[in-house]
């Protein structure tokens, strides 16, 4: 059981969580929701003993095993299916002693508990599980170092699983994965037996994997039985039953106000406007609504350019002089919508760097239009975004001339008011960092703009 009681924890002057509560019994599976920069991610970090909250407590048996999946992708020359065995510590160590042991009562215990842990099967369950997540059995045998962060992250993903943790955290964990690989881990957390809390902005995966919503609003965790639609439902009854109450409240503390302030110098209605007086000192004050404030913004209308804005005769494009893309051959003009889809690994993101001259062509002719402008929204956003500068200096530095009112005008449009531009990147959320790359592609109202996985880190 995780016990959480009356925590509180600032970033600088942010205050993120104050007097927050929550228990999760075992083998419970818990969604946790709220806005961008709310605190999900921190609070997986205050679970982990990553930071420490600055008062309460966060209560757990100490033998628990906790599993997160690894910031840092496995980039080494181990094989997937060996990254993945490893990650039982428990089993790796067992198997290395089992080699030098020689004492037959410790040997015996080696394989009662080889055999408890179920380790004849490991290799065929880790084969398993990295087969939902998109690696064939010819993939599985290759080197980690071979693949790109987006499979590396899935190979992560796949090792957590497997640890088979007590508390198992996951934060997103359909980012990187297509529709096959998000039906798949969908399927598989809806069977697990342990305890789980999912951040996740899939409404699917929130509908069908938990079992009970904590919202994390107003530095509170409100729980909600069900899945998303039902937290959705219940959550707007509560909200509408507030308003009635409060809105109810007003008009009756209207109301007696006005009957005080009429009779209350009359002698024979003083005692009845002292009554209702202390009415109204002992009216516990019902609960106003202070929604979240939702950021909304839309996609500037550009200066139109005459066709094509692009065009791409018999292009190849790709990394070190070995062509990924080969005979690209596509026109694109003012008014396309195009929705770019395949498996992970086909070059989708190849693609799109391309047309956002982030890499040059191998051969073929590309043409753009001489005053074609483009936004850009990396899905990796570390190649856009400076760790150790914030909002308003992230827009200065391509906007110079601009004056400081306007910059931070078009900044509060995306949320970031106040001390929130002053933000170092490195302290965002995910959420709060996608906002801030919309912020950057559509200040100058471009012709183009190319999103590669914009909503990854959004709220719903």
């Amino acid at each position: 059981m995780l016990q959480i009681k009356n925590i509180a924890y600032r970033i600088g002057e942010r205050l993120l969580f104050e007097n927050a509560t929550l228990t999760v019994p075992n083998r419970h599976k818990v969604g946790l929701v709220g806005r961008n920069g709310s605190g999900k991610t921190t609070l997986f970090r205050l679970i982990t003993g990553e930071i420490e909250p600055d008062s309460g407590s966060i209560l757990f048996n100490q033998r628990l095993k906790i599993g997160t999946v690894a910031q840092e992708a496995p980039s080494d020359l181990k094989t997937l299916l060996d990254v993945v065995l490893e990650a039982d510590t428990e089993r790796n160590s067992l198997l290395i002693e089992s080699k030098t042991a020689s004492d037959p009562f410790r040997i015996a215990e080696i394989h009662s508990r080889l055999a408890d842990i179920g380790s004849h099967t490991a290799p065929s369950r880790a084969a398993a599980i990295l087969y939902g997540l998109g690696f064939d059995e010819q993939i599985q045998h290759q080197s980690c170092n071979s693949l790109s962060g987006g499979w590396r992250m899935r190979v992560a993903l796949a090792a957590t699983l497997f640890r088979r943790p007590d508390l198992l955290l996951l934060d997103e964990p359909t980012n990187h994965l297509d529709l096959e690989s998000v039906i798949w881990l969908e399927n598989h957390l809806a069977r697990w037996e342990g305890t789980v809390i999912l951040i996740s902005h899939e409404r699917s995966l929130l509908n069908n994997t938990v079992h009970e919503i904590v919202h994390l609003e107003s530095r509170m965790l409100q729980r909600y039985t069900g899945g998303y639609n039902d937290f959705e439902r219940i959550r707007r009854e509560k909200v509408a039953h507030q308003v009635k109450s409060h809105t109810k409240q007003q008009a009756e503390i209207k109301r007696i106000n006005k009957f005080v302030e009429r009779f209350r110098y009359k002698a024979t209605k003083a005692r009845q406007a002292q009554s209702r007086l202390k009415m109204l000192e002992r009216m516990q004050p019902a609960a106003s609504v202070i929604e979240d404030r939702t950021i909304s913004f839309a996609f500037p209308q550009p200066d139109p350019l005459p066709p094509p804005l692009i065009s791409l005769d018999q292009v190849q494009v790709g990394y070190d002089g070995i062509a990924v893309l080969h005979n690209l051959n596509l026109r694109i003009d003012m008014d396309d919508r195009i929705a770019l889809i395949g498996p992970n690994g086909n070059g989708k993101s190849t693609f799109i760097r391309l047309l956002a001259g982030r890499l040059k062509r191998l051969s073929g002719e590309l043409t753009k239009s001489k005053k074609l402008k483009i936004g850009y929204f990396a899905q990796h956003q570390a190649e856009e975004l400076t760790a150790n500068s914030n909002a308003f200096e992230h827009l200065k530095l391509l906007h110079p001339n601009e004056t400081e009112n306007r910059l931070r005008a078009h900044l509060g449009r995306f949320g970031f008011e106040g001390e929130q531009a002053n933000t170092k990147v490195s302290n965002l959320s995910g959420g709060e960092k996608a906002k801030l790359l919309f912020c950057l592609i559509t200040k100058e109202n471009p012709q183009m703009i190319l999103l590669d996985e914009p909503t990854n880190h959004l709220d719903i």
